[in-house]
C-alpha cells in the first residue's frame, strides 16, 4: 500500500531540492517513491504541476519505437513511426500515472503564490532513517495518509532544527549548589 504525503515550501526551488534530496534517498535504497510532484501556485491564481514523468514524451518515444519496427516490416519506416509518435503522444497524454492531477490542482489552490506543494507518493519507506535525513529541513505538512502518530514524527522532523533545540535542553537546577541542605533559589 502507498502512503500520499503532501508538503508546502516557499518557493518551488526549496520544493524542488527536497523532491532531490527524496530522490537521493530513493538511490540508497531507503525510499521508494511512487510519484513525486510540484505544485506551485502563481500570481492570479494559476496552479503549474512539474511532474517526475512527462507521460506524453514517454508515450511518443515508445510509441516511436514501436512505429518503426512496425514501419520496417512493411517497408515504410518514416509513416510508421511517425504515426507510433504520434498515438504514442496521445496515449500518454492520456494517461494519468501516479497521483492525481486533478487532486493536485484542487489541493494546490489553498496554498499563497509562490508557495509549492510537494505530493510525494510513497511505495516503501525505511522511516526513521529518511526522517534523519530529512530532520530540520522545513516545510509544512498539507496532508498525508500517515496515521497520527507517523504524521507527527514527519512534522516533528520538517521542523526548524532551530525551534526544536530548546526542548531538548535539560531546565536548569533549582536549587543552588552548596554544604548541606538544598536551599530554594529564587
Amino acid at each position: 500500500m502507498s502512503d500520499l504525503v503532501v508538503i508546502v515550501y516557499s518557493t518551488e526551488a526549496r520544493a524542488e531540492e527536497m523532491r532531490q534530496k527524496l530522490i537521493g534517498l530513493q538511490k540508497e535504497y531507503l525510499i521508494e517513491i511512487g510519484d513525486a510532484a510540484i505544485a506551485v501556485m502563481h500570481e492570479g491564481g494559476k496552479v503549474k504541476l512539474n511532474q517526475l514523468l512527462n507521460t506524453t514524451a514517454m508515450g511518443a518515444v515508445s510509441g516511436s519505437f514501436w512505429g518503426l519496427l512496425i514501419g520496417a516490416i512493411f517497408l515504410m519506416p518514416i509513416f510508421g513511426a511517425a504515426l507510433g509518435a504520434a498515438s504514442g503522444a496521445l496515449g500518454g497524454a492520456l494517461t494519468d500515472y501516479g497521483v492525481d492531477d486533478k487532486f493536485m490542482k484542487d489541493l494546490s489552490t489553498s496554498l499563497q503564490p509562490g508557495n509549492a506543494a510537494l505530493f510525494v507518493l510513497v511505495n516503501k519507506v525505511t522511516g526513521d532513517k529518511v526522517l534523519e535525513a530529512i530532520r530540520g529541513t522545513g516545510g509544512t505538512v498539507l496532508k498525508t495518509s500517515l496515521d497520527r502518530s507517523q504524521e507527527q514524527k514527519l512534522r516533528d522532523a520538517l521542523a526548524d532544527a532551530h525551534s526544536a533545540a530548546p526542548a531538548t535542553q535539560t531546565p536548569p537546577e533549582p536549587y543552588s549548589q552548596g554544604t548541606g541542605a538544598p536551599t530554594p533559589v529564587g
